[in-house]
């Protein structure tokens, strides 16, 4: 049990601040590495000596955002094939820290690893880290969110889970502000050769920041009570454990039903927020520091966003919550597809802000409230929870990049998404709970 205490009473203030934390510790990782600097730099390093974007990736011919598009596909890909395993044997064996652990060390020594991704010479490198960085992020999650309803009562998921995310929204600001600084002042600190110097540095920095304040996470948050001693190979009962959350879900309609509009929305909520800065640089031809203000607005906009819907939702319910928000998603589609300026783009990005934080939170927490109450594999019942969500994110993130790739415009690929928003309102307006209510 890792030498530390099992987690014995609900509601505990000093075990939520300790789990809110680790939200402040990974959101650098979504801000300057998944939305941020690294898209930018990517943009400018990812080109062939003549200037084209079509580059050459083990052999193959591609454009870079595309190449980066289908990277991302592959990462989530990856984390959704082995992830059910994982959280099966956390569960039972009682090791929900130590398989967070190990997600944690992979995304942030990976971000540190971008570093050495130069130029196009380099270009396999920084693809090959990427991808890790997305791995350990989306693998790390699967055993955060599961401790959620064992450290809070149900009344406290939708409060806890928006405390949560408003945490990481604060904590990806600081340290943005920090890489702004070292990045736009890079001349006077005498150890960068230029601002693409600096840049790196900034992802060292997310590194060392995911790691750091993780292990205060980890010395802090409490261990799980394991589901079992396994009688056999731990990897078995990994899979024993993914089929009776399966056989358990079938006796769970309403449980059905989320999830499969989970899915949809999901798919266009996560590929907003990977591919918005591509959007930005390909189809507006907005600089870099301009993107990276728009970005800053959609996280100070989305902490905001993580306590009003939170607010509303006890109010009016999570299932009310939920259809309004996916509505404005749908609009913000529509918009996207139409906007031709900067300060349209602005405009946009502060309404993601505001539903992107608020639907994130309320879909975590609302997951948590149709478990049955009674188990105790939260893990296994997370993982189907984030399989559902790194599978949406395959789909969506390749479907955009190939109808990108076919068409030759990212407005297209928008209207996909809308799409996808709707599929995810009809479906979330047939489930029936009371917990949602």
């Amino acid at each position: 049990m890792d030498g530390v205490r099992v987690i014995s009473a609900l509601n505990n203030p000093r075990t939520v601040r300790s789990w809110c934390m680790y939200d402040w510790a990974n959101s650098v990782y979504s801000l300057v590495i998944s939305s941020a600097i690294f898209p930018v730099y990517y943009k400018v390093v990812a080109i062939t000596s003549g200037g084209s974007e079509q580059v050459s990736f083990l052999g193959f011919q591609v454009k870079n955002s595309v190449l980066y598009t289908y990277a991302l596909s592959f990462s989530f890909l990856i984390v959704a094939a082995i992830l059910p395993v994982l959280s099966g044997m956390a569960d039972y064996a009682g090791r929900k820290k130590f398989f967070m652990k190990i997600f944690v060390f992979i995304g942030s020594f990976a971000c540190m690893g971008l570093y050495f991704f130069k130029d196009i010479q380099s270009l396999e490198w920084g693809i090959f880290c990427s991808v890790m960085a997305s791995i350990g992020y989306s693998g790390s999650l699967v055993f955060y969110d599961a401790f959620l309803p064992e450290i809070v009562t149900k009344d406290r998921f939708d409060m806890t889970s928006a405390r949560g995310y408003a945490m990481g929204y604060y904590g990806s600001v600081v340290l943005m502000i920090i890489c702004l600084v070292v990045i736009m002042n890079h001349s006077l600190f005498g150890i960068f050769d230029d601002e693409l110097h600096a840049m790196r540095f900034s992802f060292v920095l997310v590194g060392i920041w995911w790691l750091a304040f993780s292990s205060i996470v980890f010395t802090m948050l409490p261990q799980s009570p394991p589901a079992g001693k396994p009688n056999g190979s731990l990897l078995a009962k990994g899979y024993q454990e993914l089929l009776k959350v399966w056989r358990n879900l079938k006796k769970s309609p309403a449980l059905k039903r989320y999830l499969l509009s989970f899915f949809f929305f999901s798919m266009g909520v996560q590929t907003v927020m990977y591919l918005s800065t591509l959007f930005g640089t390909d189809e507006l031809r907005l600089p870099g520091d301009r993107l990276i203000l728009s970005i800053l607005l959609v996280q100070l906009v989305g902490a905001a966003g993580s306590w009003l819907f939170a607010r509303i939702s006890q109010l009016h319910g999570n299932k009310f919550t939920l259809m309004v928000m996916i509505a404005l998603w749908i609009g913000v589609c529509l918009a996207a597809y139409l906007i031709r300026t900067e300060f349209e783009f602005y405009a946009l990005a502060a309404m993601v802000g505001l539903v992107m934080g608020g639907i994130q939170s309320l879909a975590r927490a609302t997951y948590s409230k149709l478990i049955p109450r009674e188990t105790v594999d939260y893990a296994s019942y997370f993982s189907f929870f984030d399989v559902t969500y790194n599978i949406s994110i395959v789909l969506g993130t390749f479907s955009y990049g190939l109808i990108n790739q076919l068409t030759g415009s990212m407005r297209n690929s928008v209207l996909a998404l809308a799409l996808y928003f709707l599929i995810g309102m009809l479906v979330l307006a047939t489930v029936r709970s009371k917990a949602l209510r």
